[in-house]
């Protein structure tokens, strides 16, 4: 795949939601090559790295927790934000843009 690596934080949550997914739609030998650190992005995350997804592939769900804190450095509340994943055998190369042939 490629080097750049992903924000993912490490998360059991996410990895395990992730991996069901993955499960039900490709099995469990794909599950085994999961490395969220390379190979699992949201949309403008492949974009960046010049990948694009497949048109009608549907996104795995997953969630981030955002904390609130007060001047002190307290959490004081904690909000639940949905992301949209996508895995490396949703992909496919962009196409290159380039003058028109008439």
């Amino acid at each position: 795949m490629n080097e750049v690596d992903t924000p993912f934080t490490g998360s059991s949550v996410t990895r395990s939601l992730v991996e069901e997914a993955i499960r039900e739609k490709y099995g469990d030998a794909e599950v085994k090559k999961l490395d969220p650190y390379h190979n699992l992005r949201t949309y403008r995350g492949w974009l960046s790295i010049n990948m694009q997804v497949r048109a009608k592939e549907t996104a795995i769900r997953s969630f981030t927790i955002s904390e609130v804190k007060n001047a002190e450095g307290k959490v004081i509340k904690k909000i639940k934000r949905p992301v949209f994943l996508f895995y490396y055998l949703q992909l496919q190369q962009p196409e290159k843009v380039g003058p028109k042939s008439v």
